[in-house]
């Protein structure tokens, strides 16, 4: 007889492939620890378009501002002071002064869009775990893993293709523009330098605008990449789940110590009760009551079966009446808990049963 082969799948196997999306906790647990979803090339995109922008916006202050350094600087070589000690600080002080008041307006803008962009992309989130040290960032084994995988192969190919396509618009801009520049060496000083600063500007916008489009394209795949870093197994999502909602076992075990001990604080009230209803095998409702401080009676424990024995024998260990009344007992069985005060309709029968109980043991009912 031929014997058929068995296959032995673990199923176990398919419920740890990350196939679910981040949890909320899962997603909170990972930016505290740093990882971000963050493109690089898109913050550089930003700089250099709010540069050039900024260019144009304080292009004629910065002209001026450049001005006064190089007159500054100028001036200075045919003072005496020059020939006193002390002489290099106050050149540096106004040289630094003339110069970066400069490219203050254009660095500020720079920063304030670098700034929002980075917001825009992980938000607010202030992590040290990066920094902490880890004896794995040492191991050999897992640096090579971390060279010769997905992300480095996208990130080589990356460079390639952007340092290809750079060279591209460098080359198309120079070989429509060559002309142009070279009949600018023929004109004035001012109207070369003009056109010279024309075609600058015209390559400067290409490279920022294909920049911007390489940028946007892969802040589409770090965000993709990101996500798929972050995936969960259907097992850890169940695990959280429990640790978020508790373990039923967990949970049954918890409710199971409460209601022993509510059992317990219940029959612990027995001995200090007035009166104990049973009906009389099945149920027993033990009541106390002190006009001091209660409205209306109450009642301290009840139970059914079991409990009920062990209440009227706590009762008759202690001395506490136990009266036989079976509507009374199974109606304050059913309209009444443990702690509440017994029902108005019921007055007039508690009342009955109280002043009884009074009456034997000589006190003076109310």
């Amino acid at each position: 007889m031929k014997t058929i082969p068995r296959f032995v799948f673990d199923i176990q196997f398919f419920a740890q492939e990350r196939t679910e999306a981040a949890t909320p906790k899962k997603r909170q647990k990972v930016r505290s620890e740093g990882k971000v979803c963050k493109s690089r090339d898109l913050t550089a995109a930003v700089e250099i378009l709010t540069g050039l922008v900024g260019l144009v916006m304080f292009g004629p202050s910065i002209f001026g501002g450049l001005i006064d350094y190089f007159r500054e600087m100028i001036g200075v070589l045919g003072e005496e002071s020059l020939l006193r000690a002390g002489w290099f600080y106050r050149l540096e002080f106004t040289a630094l002064r003339a110069y970066f008041g400069a490219w203050l307006l254009p660095g500020l803008l720079i920063a304030a869009f670098t700034t929002a962009v980075t917001v825009y992309q992980i938000g607010w989130v202030i992590s040290f775990e990066p920094f902490k040290f880890d004896l794995n960032r040492l191991n050999p084994v897992s640096g090579m893993k971390k060279i010769i995988s997905l992300r480095s192969l996208v990130e080589l190919l990356k460079g390639l293709l952007k340092a290809s396509l750079f060279v591209l618009v460098i080359y198309i801009a120079m070989r429509d523009k060559l002309p142009a520049a070279v009949y600018a060496m023929q004109l004035s000083m001012a109207a070369g330098a003009l056109l010279f600063w024309n075609l600058l500007w015209d390559l400067s916008m290409r490279l920022a605008a294909m920049l911007l489009v390489m940028a946007l394209v892969d802040y589409l795949y770090q965000k993709w990449d990101y996500e798929k870093s972050i995936r969960m197994s259907k097992q850890e999502v169940k695990e959280e789940f429990k640790q978020m909602e508790g373990d039923p076992q967990i949970k049954s075990k918890i409710r199971q110590k409460q209601r022993e001990l509510a059992k317990k604080r219940m029959m612990s009230s027995v001995p200090k009760a007035d009166v104990v209803i049973t009906n009389p095998t099945t149920l027993a409702i033990a009541l106390v009551y002190d006009r001091k401080i209660m409205a209306a009676p109450q009642i301290t424990a009840k139970g059914k079966g079991f409990v009920a024995r062990k209440i009227r024998e706590l009762a008759a260990a202690h001395g506490v009446p136990v009266i036989e009344n079976k509507p009374l007992a199974w109606a304050l069985y059913e309209s009444a808990d443990v702690g509440d005060e017994v029902p108005e309709n019921l007055y007039r029968g508690v009342a009955e049963i109280l002043a009884m109980v009074y009456k034997l043991a000589g006190k003076q009912p109310s």
